[in-house]
């Protein structure tokens, strides 16, 4: 096994980005989405990596194999979007998840922010184990700051306190 790098994202990142997250949404979970349809991807430094914010990718031997941004929404919160793990390098035995978690996790403590939330479907069963397993706690919608940028298909809510929040 190569060894697995977590790193903020670069600009030559963007089509490894869209060659991880693109597949996992259109083939494992049946979305019919494009590129064009996720405009925050194509701008990612003006849209996570602006204010405290940040998007890291996980990559191995060169290749990216993983997402995960934090959008920093105003207030001392964040938001937590687009989370994915290439099929190949999910589990414990990689740690691919858990490693940019942990990473965004750290951001997010050394920034002060108070909390994370973050949207998902109802489909990404495994990510609601995973998010529910690493401190995350379910909310209503109604429970997101007016700030939390919405997406269509979320209909599944989590926070996360952080520090001493």
């Amino acid at each position: 096994m190569s060894e697995i790098e977590i790193r903020p994202f670069a600009a030559g990142d963007i089509d490894g980005v869209f060659s991880v997250i693109l597949p996992i949404q259109r083939e494992e979970f049946g979305f019919s989405i494009t590129a064009d349809d996720q405009p925050d991807l194509a701008v990612i430094p003006d849209f996570y990596q602006s204010g405290q914010g940040q998007f890291w990718v996980a990559s191995r031997s060169g290749k990216i194999v993983g997402t995960i941004g934090l959008k920093d929404i105003g207030n001392s919160q964040t938001a937590l979007r687009k989370m994915f793990v290439s099929a190949d390098v999910r589990g414990r035995e990689h740690g691919v998840a858990a490693r940019l978690l942990a990473e965004l996790v750290a951001h997010a403590d050394a920034q002060q922010f108070k909390d994370i939330f973050l949207g998902t479907t109802d489909k990404f069963l495994a990510a609601h184990r995973f998010y529910e397993k690493n401190g995350f706690i379910e909310i209503s919608k109604g429970e997101l700051p007016r700030s939390f940028p919405l997406r269509g298909l979320d209909t599944k809510f989590y926070r996360r306190r952080i520090g001493a929040a």
